[in-house]
């Protein structure tokens, strides 16, 4: 497991509720100062290799990501393996967008009040975005395989629907964490009922400050 200043997974636990008939599946993500953890992304990869549908039938295939005060909303994107993603630029500026990451690498240039054509992401992993005219620019398109993933709120939560009951792999990713390492998970199984699933992890506090290093 990954170690480092950037995060460090340092607590899981699992409790099934026998509250509710549907296959319910609720993360709920902290810091390491018990403090809810925004735009998390957590997946849930079946240990089954049969019957696993792909991603691009649960998840959204086309997003936007809109540019907006010299920032790119939102900040974490979520789109399945082959998804697509159009960037609009709604500043009074051109901005160039461009991603060096090994998950998908390219260069556009978007005058004011333009939009992308859709740009395609067929490959697994995190994107990296920044803009060549404003380095303070940076965003993350996490691209999934598994089916069954979704995005915390400012509440450190997601609930992801109609999971089929069986064991998981349950793996964390923030834009906090140091590259290249390898994502804090755990085993969970899940039940007919809700299962809820909770997790501590230590993120570096937030400078205020953002730079596009291209590093993943």
């Amino acid at each position: 497991m990954g170690r480092g200043v950037f995060g460090l997974l340092v607590t899981l636990s699992a409790a099934v509720c026998n509250t509710a008939a549907a296959t319910t599946f609720t993360a709920e993500i902290t810091d390491q100062d018990g403090k809810p953890v925004q735009n998390a992304v957590v997946s849930l990869v079946s240990e089954s290799k049969t019957s696993i549908p792909v991603a691009s039938a649960r998840l959204p295939i086309d997003k936007v990501i809109d540019q907006r005060f010299e920032t790119f909303l939102p900040i974490v994107t979520i789109v399945p393996r082959n998804g697509r993603v159009v960037f609009a630029n709604s500043d009074p500026t051109t901005h160039q967008v461009y991603s060096i990451s090994p998950a998908k690498q390219f260069e556009i240039t978007l005058a004011r009040d333009t939009s992308s054509p859709p740009i395609a992401f067929p490959s697994a992993g995190v994107a990296a975005l920044g803009c060549n005219i404003h380095d303070n620019m940076i965003a993350y398109v996490f691209v999934a395989d598994s089916p069954w993933t979704g995005l915390t709120g400012v509440d450190g939560r997601v609930v992801i629907e109609d999971v089929p009951p069986g064991n998981y792999q349950a793996q964390v990713w923030h834009y906090r964490y140091p590259p290249r390492r390898e994502l804090p998970s755990a085993q969970v199984a899940v039940a007919t009922d809700t299962t809820r699933w909770t997790a501590t992890i230590r993120v570096l506090a937030s400078s205020g400050a953002r730079s596009h290093k291209g590093s993943y």
